[in-house]
């Protein structure tokens, strides 16, 4: 992952942050209610969704996602509790968070969702030392075979479902071009691939995809200056390099027992109990 660029390890000044302080006092506010109504402690807090990969359009809401723990006696019962925390409050901003247990299970699977809440270029709060301790962690875990498969599933499905009319809602190309790209990415560089759009798209060569990269360029331009339910004709060479890369891709059935990275999980049970104990 990029450490250079996720706010939350910059510790910049609010006046830096790209919230506005308005919208952030009130993310925060939030945060200190769930704190207190649920008595949990929230180690993590970013945003995810547009705002995260940096297209949101004027009227995008703010999608809130939280990493927290309980009080050690939570822990403690014969049956376990609910592991979820959401808080959709209007429609501006959705708030959700997962317990740290179920966090820990979803990053033994190498879960993409769990690493792209990681690589957050909008971070709202953390625990700077269990924060460092889990994105090390993160790397271990992840799964190109994993990560390809989730990419690719996503990626199929929102062009079938979304970009088959003569006229199209434009934002979801975005929702295919991302998770394409993420392939590219980890194909090529075997790595976490980046949260923000903007690092995703360093993966394709300016030279061989000029005309890509510049309707690309105007893809973004319109999703940022208009609501999310902005339609248009279809966009060329965008929805071609789509239809190759799917093709060229195909999607093979996914068998966990040909992921052969596997690394000791009793790391994450020790994470745990330093974190409930502690």
């Amino acid at each position: 992952m990029k450490k250079d660029l996720l706010l939350g390890r910059l510790n910049l000044p609010a006046s830096d942050h790209p919230v506005s302080d308005e919208m952030r006092s009130r993310i925060l506010a939030e945060l200190k209610i769930i704190e207190e109504k649920f008595n949990v402690a929230i180690l993590y807090a970013c945003e995810s969704g547009s705002r995260g990969w940096g297209f949101a359009s004027t009227d995008s809401d703010y999608d809130v996602r939280f990493i927290y723990v309980h009080k050690a006696e939570w822990y403690l019962t014969v049956e376990a509790g609910r592991d979820v925390i959401e808080r959709p409050l209007d429609d501006e901003l959705d708030i959700s968070g997962w317990e740290l247990r179920k966090t820990l299970g979803l990053l033994k699977r190498a879960n993409p969702t769990l690493l792209e809440w990681l690589d957050s270029p909008i971070v709202y709060r953390e625990d700077k030392v269990f924060m460092d301790e889990l994105r090390l962690l993160a790397n271990e875990f992840f799964s190109t075979v994993r990560a390809r498969y989730h990419y690719l599933s996503m990626a199929k499905k929102n062009f079938r479902g979304y970009l088959q009319g003569d006229t199209v809602r434009l934002k979801k190309y975005l929702y295919v071009l991302r998770p394409l790209l993420a392939v590219k990415w980890i194909d090529e560089r075997a790595s976490v691939s980046p949260m923000p759009f903007s690092l995703l798209l360093d993966i394709l060569n300016s030279g061989e995809y000029g005309e890509l990269i510049a309707e690309i360029d105007y893809l973004l331009e319109v999703k940022r200056a208009n609501t999310e339910s902005q339609y248009g004709e279809k966009l060329v060479h965008i929805h071609n390099f789509i239809e190759q890369e799917l093709d060229r891709y195909g999607l093979n059935a996914f068998d966990a027992d040909k992921d052969e990275h596997l690394p000791d999980v009793s790391v994450l049970d020790s994470l745990l109990r330093k974190c409930v104990m502690s």
